[in-house]
This record gives structure tokens, sequence and C-alpha cells, in this order.
């Protein structure tokens, strides 16, 4: 690429959650590698939440960073001031082209836009959202989908699945699978795990993990059950830790209240960032048995700290997984069988481990990045 030739670019980063969830991930890690590109030639503007400025200011020394109004903090604002306050910011700076990084964008920016859409489950697996938040992010992604110049999708599975539900241009979509980071993502040494397990309370007991949202998508009910029948009968058997914020799966406290006395569940919530190797590379197994994802960074994640992983063959997951882990289906009697199966097989769950860290690597932020960039670029042709 020509130093130089790139467009202004303005990134609405007022998305990113303070837990530096999902959407926080991707920016974090988007922003992380374009500051990485170096002399390319990107002219850059970022607004953020006040609290994220001086975190971008670091990533990105030489792009323009900016707070936005403090009102903003509060979705329904920011949803307000994304129609009116952001297409006025981006004249102002003289943006060629803006991206909004989560599902929704303004209807009239005054320059080309391109959007991320990270998944298309609000239209495949509607029953595992409420009315509110599905009627949402259906009617934003359709209304993305018509506005955008370009669409930015995390896997060919999201991207075939909105040509084929909502008969999204096929032109229009790129592909940019999300990455991880190999320094906050590894391996961890005996004194992480044990750090973890301390933190816990586990002292030297196994576990298996759940990282993630508890929303319906994510199967965690019947992962649970799947867990007591494939472990009640083991002479020392291992916890369920199910880590991560709070959800709104009321099936889950249902699941908890069924588990016999004798087994030890722990929902500790949110775990810190630098707590999340131990956590998952300690693990006996990551199980993640969701109905579908847009990507699946939870089992990217997972199997970048050499965590053997057990998940669902639904959606993007294979794209991501390959023959690195382990597949089941979303019923808690299969995921039992599959669990005991990987419980039972010390060698099996060593060379996953092993793949899913060698598989890891392919999936970079500096290779997303690339993709973004062509995207800006083709948005402003």
């Amino acid at each position: 690429m020509t130093a130089g030739r790139q467009p202004r670019v303005l990134i609405d980063a007022t998305s990113v959650p303070a837990d530096r969830g999902g959407v926080g991930r991707y920016v974090d890690g988007l922003l992380g590698a374009l500051g990485e590109l170096g002399d390319s030639g990107l002219d850059l503007v970022v607004v953020a939440l006040r609290t994220d400025t001086e975190r971008y200011a670091r990533m990105l020394p030489d792009a323009e960073i900016l707070g936005a109004p403090a009102a903003v903090a509060h979705r329904p604002a920011r949803l307000a001031w994304e129609q009116t306050g952001l297409p006025m910011l981006a004249q102002q700076v003289g943006a060629q082209v803006l991206h909004s990084p989560f599902y929704t964008c303004p209807l009239r920016a005054g320059c080309p836009v391109t959007v991320t859409v990270h998944d298309a489950t609000f239209f495949t697996e509607p029953e595992h959202y409420d009315k509110s938040r599905r009627t949402f992010f259906r009617s934003a992604i359709k209304t993305s989908l018509r506005r955008a110049d370009r669409v930015i999708v995390p896997s060919k599975a999201t991207r075939d699945e909105l040509i084929r539900l909502l008969d999204a241009e096929p032109t229009r979509i790129d592909v940019a699978y999300h990455g991880v980071d190999p320094v906050a993502f590894h391996p961890p040494t005996e004194e992480e795990k044990a750090r973890v397990r301390a933190r816990l309370g586990l002292g030297d007991g196994s576990y298996l993990a759940f990282l993630g949202a508890k929303e319906p998508r994510k199967n965690v009910p019947n992962l649970i059950r799947g867990w007591v029948a494939a472990v009640a009968q083991r002479p020392d058997p291992p916890a369920l830790v199910i880590a991560g914020g709070a959800g709104h799966d009321d099936e889950i406290d249902q699941a908890v209240a069924e588990v016999p006395g004798h087994l030890r569940l722990l929902r500790p919530g949110y775990l810190r960032y630098a707590d999340l190797p131990g956590f998952l590379g300690g693990a006996l197994v990551a199980a993640y048995p969701s109905y579908g994802e847009g990507f699946g960074l939870p089992i990217l994640e997972a199997m970048a700290c050499a965590a053997p992983v057990l998940t669902t063959p639904r959606l993007s997951l294979p794209e991501v997984g390959g023959d690195a882990v382990a597949y089941t289906s979303e019923d808690p009697a299969r995921i039992a069988a599959d669990l005991t199966a990987l419980l039972d097989d010390d060698e099996r769950r060593s060379g996953l481990a092993k793949a899913g860290f060698q598989r890891a690597k392919e999936f970079t932020w500096a290779s997303s990045a690339e993709v973004h960039v062509a995207a800006w670029e083709r948005a402003r042709a």
C-alpha cells in the first residue's frame, strides 16, 4: 500500500463496553494492529468514550483520538448521537470513510460508511433472544446492509447467512477473521494456573471452563446438565467454572438448582484479564456448546491458551476450530458422552491442546486490519 494514498477514516469506538467483552476485544485488537502498520499512510481518527481515549492514544500514537460527549456512555444517548453528532464529527474532521464497528451506522453520514455485522444469529436462532433485542438487531442489520458501502463480517458463515436470508449483495461484503493477542492469551505457566485456582478456591482440584456471556444462545444450561451426567459418578469429579458477565438466561438458575450437592459449580463472574490464560489453559476442557456464533472468539482464545476445546459444529465455529477442537451437539446427553470421552483420554486432550495452540497462530489482528484497510479503500472508491 502506498504511503499517503489511504483515505482519512473515522472509527467510532463509542460502542466498546467497559468490560472489554466481544466488541471490546474486536475494537482493541483491530486498533492495536492498525497502530502496528507503521508507514502505510493510514490517516485515522478515533472517537471513543472518554475513559478509553488514553488507551487508544497509546495504541495509535499517529492517530487523532477524540473523546465523545459523556452522555454517550449510555446506550440510548449513544444511538441518538450516532445519527446526529457522529455525522457532524465526520464532517468536522474531514473523514472520507466512517467505520461503525457494531451493527449500527448513521442513516446520513455525509461520507462512505463501512459497518461490521458480527453475526446473523438474530435471524438463524431467533428463539434465543428476547423480543426487544431481536427486533432491534434485526432492524439494525437490515438497515446497515442497505445503507453501508461495505459490510465487514468475521466469518464466511456469517457472510453466507446474510446472503441466504437477507439477499445481501455478495460483492459488498468483506470477510475479516478476528485475531487473538498472543501476549494476552498464551499457554499459562504453572504459577498462572495455581494463582487462578487459588482465587477460585479450587486448591489443587481440576475443573472444566466456560467463558462467555450467559445468553440462551451459549447453551449454558445444557452444558451444566451434560457436565453433571459426565462427572457425577466419578471418584474425584472436576468442578465446572462458568465465568463471564451476568446474562439474561433464566434457565441457568434452574439447571444450577438440579446440580447434586457433592459437585462443585462456580460462577465467579468476570475474571481479571490477566487471569484468563491461567483459567482457560488450566482447565481439563474448555467447553463452549453454543447454538451458533458469528465467529467464536472464546474458542480461539482458549485454543491460544493451549486448552482442549469442546464446541459445536454450528455456523462459524468449524471455521475457527477446524480439526484442532472436539465437537459435540447442543443436547445434554451428547455433551455428557463427548465430555466423558475427553476426560477419559489424556492423550487426546493433550493432542487437541497442541493442535489448537498451533491453529490459533493463523488468526492475527494484523490480517484482520489489512482486510479492513482494503474495505475502506473500496468504500472510498
